[in-house]
């Protein structure tokens, strides 16, 4: 009896340790978690940097919108933060002719130490080996909105990982697909946040202005950009810059309207698709209870033959179309003609009170029910019409 007590002793304090364990992880994500979140402010190294600071400027951009009271904890908006392409005209900023971050010397201080080196490959996701091409193909902007993301730092010789809130300001390197790749204050590699719904435990100051329900999330692009429209941050003017290129060929574009006071467009989220884009099959079901459902008709050349119509449903006569918005089906089958088949311009078959016309060599007649099976069955699919059923 002794010895089943201390078993069940043993497995309860083994159930005890695993539950402290997993509460006191830093890595749960579940709805009802809380993560921690840093608030960058511009300038701010944060924890464990890579690097010292690249950043070659620290001037706080036009906002893209009012700024609001400054608040402790962010609002219950910030669950659900604000997407952004990285393609939006005006979502990120700079001065003209001037990179906002010394590429060249962040190559420098990656390249003087391999195990920061490999860490911000491992980070990046790039070899490390190609670091430095990766940090030159890289365009130097600044945020216009504060923008969440997942930041890395360097601690015990590898990279860590935490989500950041940058404020809007910050210096960092874009990729071409508009994407923050690189905070220049730190030489942090970024990447998108991740998609934690739950609670968050701010780490650091909100700075004036710092809105939760404000703060954006840029969404990489699916395409290549090889130009970027970006604001001055000196006079609000609009600057083209090319994607990799440190400003020195930046060109201004006095022919954009567009008020870079605005916020940028947001995109909804995204929701699936209410019905199916392609149209239905043959064997599918109507749309609605006052469609006739549609019956192929087929095309028959090899043997020509004046035999009615059967019992089959058919296109309806003249004086009972159906109702609009109905679904039709009509599919060419072509097996070695001895007849001619006619053209485009052959009249539509005649109305109930008109017999077939049983001169006309290639009269359209109704299949079967169903469609065969087999071998002839693969006609109908590979037909050009198909892909209008």
């Amino acid at each position: 009896m002794s010895s089943t007590l201390r078993r069940i002793a043993a497995a309860a304090a083994v159930l005890s340790v695993g539950a402290f364990a997993a509460g006191c992880g830093g890595g749960a994500t579940g709805a009802d978690s809380e993560q921690d979140l840093n608030l960058q402010p511009i300038a701010a190294a944060g924890p464990d940097p890579f690097t010292g600071s690249t950043a070659r400027s620290t001037a706080t951009p036009t906002p893209a919108a009012p700024p609001g009271t400054a608040s402790n904890t962010p609002t219950p908006g910030f669950r659900s933060a604000r997407t952004v392409s990285g393609s939006t005209p005006g979502l990120y900023g700079g001065t003209q002719s001037v990179a906002s971050c010394d590429v060249e010397k962040q190559i420098r201080f990656l390249g003087g130490d391999r195990a920061k080196n490999r860490a911000f490959a491992e980070a990046a996701g790039i070899d490390p080996g190609s670091v430095a091409g990766f940090l030159r193909g890289l365009t130097p902007v600044v945020l216009r909105e504060d923008t969440r993301v997942t930041n890395h730092g360097f601690r015990d010789g590898s990279a860590t990982s935490f989500q950041s809130v940058l404020q809007a300001g910050t210096a960092v390197l874009i990729d071409d697909h508009g994407a923050p790749r690189v905070r220049c204050a730190c030489g942090n590699p970024l990447k998108p946040p991740n998609t934690h719904q739950g609670g968050w435990n701010d780490k650091g100051k909100p700075w004036p202005g710092f809105r939760g329900d404000r703060v954006i999330e840029v969404r990489p692009t699916t395409v290549i950009i090889n130009n970027f429209i970006i604001v001055n941050i000196t006079n609000n003017t609009w600057i083209e810059r090319k994607s990799g290129d440190d400003g020195r060929h930046d060109r201004e574009r006095p022919d954009i309207h567009i008020d870079p006071n605005k916020p940028p467009v947001t995109e909804p989220p995204t929701t699936p698709p209410a019905s199916p884009s392609t149209s239905p099959p043959i064997s599918s079901p109507p749309p609605s209870s006052g469609c006739p459902t549609p019956t192929p008709t087929v095309t028959v050349t090899e043997t020509p033959t004046a035999t009615p119509p059967q019992s089959a449903p058919a296109a309806p006569p003249t004086g009972s179309a159906a109702p609009s918005g109905c679904p039709t089906a009509t599919t060419t089958v072509t097996a070695t003609p001895s007849v001619p088949v006619p053209g485009p311009s052959t009249p539509s078959p005649p109305g109930p009170s008109t017999p077939p016309d049983t001169g006309v060599p290639s009269e359209p007649v109704s299949p079967p029910t169903s469609l065969p099976s087999g071998p002839e069955s693969d006609l109908v699919g590979q037909s050009p019409e198909s892909e209008n059923v």
